[in-house]
């Protein structure tokens, strides 16, 4: 496998999505220092192998919600992908189902779930609540009857965080067909500013559904998600793109694993993570965390873009194959072991704590 093919996945993309597109999916909010600094937060992790194990077979697989996956790494959400590729999610899920994984849709999403889910994908609906929670009704209801297996809430988005430049123009440069399938009458409803806890069990009652609360990044959220019934928490500051400055996942996942385990009961509720992983070394060092699962929404989506549904099992392929080898270099050899085998350290502690103003992470390990 050529590790390079996954660090030029972007630049590939740019060479053939419309510059508008490129723009908005690349962009971070305002001055883009939270999107900036996601990726160079993993990267300076460090990992600590165990030697003496035996690694003749490692095992990539594990669960979310019940979900059995080939890899610990799942697909965001991300509109806009019938920009990539013409069939959009549908090539996209094509290729998710063939690579063992999941695919999370967006409540943006440019064709319809039914279509989606006859791709034999296993997916899960992503969305946002309005100021209205009926008018959210129908767009759950299509997502239960198209066999959606949990309901992915997005909590870090009262408002839309504002982009400069051409990101900001995106929607008056690109075709309306390629968004919103499935919102129908809520399409322009705003998004909620009220949300609470309670909004948790009005999802579970409604869907019947597991409840993924996505877009948390403090200790105490996750503890009142857990308490209010989420069955995982999401470690997530929307790619950089809503709140300019927030802190990184890699600074915030490790307080919040431990904050889920004290109050979950028999681990219960699990734990996820995106932003700024790029390759199966971030995602080893995630795992390492305690993450359950990792995310990715950029690179799936150049993946798209580059060479359609065939990129994007390119991108499970070398992510599966540098997993396999760093578990092997690990010394761990399943995902169980590698969760609790304290094989990852923090480097760049001045780093770190600017991610996390009046947080000094130098006394204490990541």
């Amino acid at each position: 496998m050529d590790s390079s093919w996954l660090d030029a996945l972007e630049s590939r993309a740019a060479e053939v999505l419309p510059a508008a597109v490129h723009a908005y999916v690349r962009a971070g909010a305002r001055d883009g220092l939270a999107a900036a600094e996601a990726v160079e937060a993993w990267r300076a992790l460090r990992l600590r192998p165990r030697v003496l194990q035996d690694v003749r077979a490692v095992d990539t697989r594990t669960t979310a919600c019940g979900v059995p996956l080939d890899l610990p790494v799942a697909v965001a959400p991300t509109t806009l992908q019938r920009a990539a590729d013409p069939d959009g999610e549908i090539a996209m899920a094509r290729a998710v189902a063939d690579s063992g994984s999941l695919l999370v849709v967006s409540s943006n999403a440019g064709h319809r779930l039914a279509d989606i889910a006859a791709t034999g994908v296993a997916w899960w609906l992503q969305a946002y609540l309005p100021q209205r929670r009926d008018r959210a009704r129908a767009l759950l209801a299509d997502a239960v009857a198209a066999g959606a297996s949990a309901v992915v809430l997005t909590v870090d988005t009262p408002v839309v965080g504002t982009k400069y430049g051409a990101a900001a123009g995106v929607w008056d440069a690109v075709d309306v067909s390629w968004v919103r399938a499935n919102l129908a009458d809520a399409a322009d409803d705003p998004k909620a500013t009220d949300l609470g806890p309670d909004d948790i069990a009005w999802l579970a009652d409604t869907t019947g559904l597991p409840v993924v609360v996505k877009g948390v990044l403090r200790a105490d959220d996750a503890r009142r998600c857990v308490e209010a019934g989420a069955a995982a928490i999401w470690v997530s500051n929307h790619g950089g793109r809503q709140l300019d400055r927030a802190a990184t996942t890699a600074a915030c996942l490790p307080d919040i694993v431990q904050a889920v385990g004290e109050v979950a009961q028999a681990g219960g509720t699990e734990v996820y993570v995106d932003g700024g992983l790029r390759n199966g070394l971030d995602l080893l060092a995630a795992l390492g965390l305690g993450t359950r699962l990792a995310f990715v929404g950029r690179q799936p989506f150049y993946a798209l873009a580059v060479s359609g549904a065939d990129g994007v099992r390119r991108m499970f392929a070398e992510m599966r194959a540098e997993i396999e080898e760093g578990m092997r270099l690990l010394g761990v050899a399943d995902l169980a072991t590698l969760r609790r085998s304290e094989v990852v350290l923090g480097r760049a502690r001045e780093a770190a704590t600017r991610a996390v103003p009046g947080v000094d992470l130098r006394e204490r390990p990541l």
